[in-house]
């Protein structure tokens, strides 16, 4: 088997000097190279080997909290999927969806010739944000690795913010740039993450990648991670772990219901409820009210 950490490595520019016999084929990783990227995946996947998380689980994912993410990730080894430092755009407003990665690089004249000869050649006028954005589909976050620009590193404007969100049925962005038109954008309910606004079209920038491995401050995204984001930030999810997310998150809320009322009742002190009843006959009352509450839940959203 080829190693993952070298085809990782040849995925972006390295795999945009390989021969074109498609489009899909010109900015991206190949199906095969994509699958043995994304190995872990349990899930069906998209016709180009992109994981997609079902539905269901995306929608359990809106009640998720940046907590309760955390509270495995890092656990099972995974570090580095955090990104923060972003203006929200709605932060009352949960972002959730798959990952469609999008990655630029400084316009380097030489390079961005052969780019474009190469989308010629695939009939494509040339390579440009809008390449990316006619791939999206239903469910799809746009993540984008813009380098930090701010002049020339704006992904969109409203025109393309109100495309995004009527082709992704309210997906989302991220964007680890800029974006412009932000009076029109803020009256569109999708929500978005981004560093910076600046009044210019995007500029002096070439695409490298579409769908592969990027970073967003920090973290680093596949395509196809479940990303959710909340006032706090963004998490990128590895599908492999999304189940045991919400599935623990299920717990959580569980937890947290019980003490509340536990607290409502006026009785006791903090320290003999939370974190863990401390009174026996207490914690074999929460356990009964854990498993019953996790039968509701798991029969109302079979796994």
């Amino acid at each position: 088997m080829k190693n993952p950490a070298i085809l990782a490595a040849a995925v972006g520019l390295g795999a945009l000097m390989a021969p074109v016999p498609s489009q899909a084929q010109l900015f991206t990783v190949p199906k095969d190279q994509m699958i043995e990227l994304t190995a872990q995946n349990p899930f069906e996947r998209f016709a180009d080997g992109r994981p997609k998380v079902p539905d269901a689980l995306i929608e359990r994912a809106r009640g998720l909290s940046s907590e309760e993410v955390f509270a495995i990730l890092p656990k099972e080894g995974f570090r580095n999927q955090y990104a923060d430092g972003f203006r929200v755009l709605h932060p009352a407003t949960k972002l959730v969806g798959r990952a469609f990665t999008l990655q630029f690089m400084p316009l380097r004249p030489d390079l961005d010739g052969v780019i474009n000869a190469r989308a010629k050649a695939a009939g494509l006028p040339r390579m440009y944000n809008q390449t990316a954005i006619d791939m999206l589909q239903p469910g799809d976050v746009l993540v984008v690795d813009l380098f930090g620009q701010q002049e020339g590193g704006t992904i969109v404007g409203d025109n393309l913010f109100y495309y995004i969100m009527k082709t992704t049925k309210n997906g989302g962005l991220v964007v680890d740039g800029a974006i412009r038109d932000l009076d029109g954008i803020s009256q569109m309910d999708m929500p978005a993450y981004f560093r910076d606004v600046h009044p210019s079209a995007i500029n002096n920038v070439m695409i490298s990648g579409i769908n592969i491995p990027v970073r967003i401050g920090k973290a680093t995204v596949m395509p196809g991670d479940l990303v959710f984001g909340d006032s706090e930030g963004v998490y990128f999810i590895p599908p492999a772990l999304v189940q045991k997310v919400v599935d623990n998150a299920d717990e959580v809320h569980i937890h947290d219901e019980w003490t509340r009322k536990k607290f409502d009742e006026g009785k006791y002190k903090s320290s003999e409820i939370y974190g863990t009843p401390k009174d026996p006959e207490l914690k074999k009352e929460y356990e009964e009210y854990l498993k019953k509450r996790l039968e509701e839940i798991r029969k109302k959203n079979p796994r």
